[in-house]
């Protein structure tokens, strides 16, 4: 009977670790994919928001993504991507574009 009950036990715990599992996956595929779609988009950027945004769609589905949003302003590249596995849905925002200037420097 305890037998039954570790293994039972044991079983739901695996459960859950292999959801906790596929859900880190897919956030870190949602975070590659938007960081990768923002500098598509920010090297597209003067070429225009529509060109820009253009590329980045294409750079995240390569990576498995769906581009949630993106908008491009002066230089800067600020995307959304969303990866859907199964029951998980995790959107990551990023940002790319050119360095700020340092502090002091006009």
């Amino acid at each position: 009977m305890w037998a039954a009950f570790a293994a039972c036990a044991l079983c739901v715990v695996f459960g859950v670790v292999l959801a906790l599992g596929q859900a880190v996956a897919a956030r870190h595929r949602a975070g590659g994919a938007a960081d990768l779609a923002a500098l598509a988009a920010a090297d597209r950027a003067l070429w225009g928001e529509a060109e820009a945004c253009a590329a980045a769609s294409r750079v995240a589905v390569a990576q498995g993504a769906e581009l949630a949003r993106c908008a491009v302003r002066d230089g800067v590249a600020d995307v959304t991507a969303r990866v859907v596995r199964g029951p998980y849905r995790p959107e990551v925002r990023s940002r790319a574009g050119p360095p700020e200037p340092p502090a002091g420097v006009p």
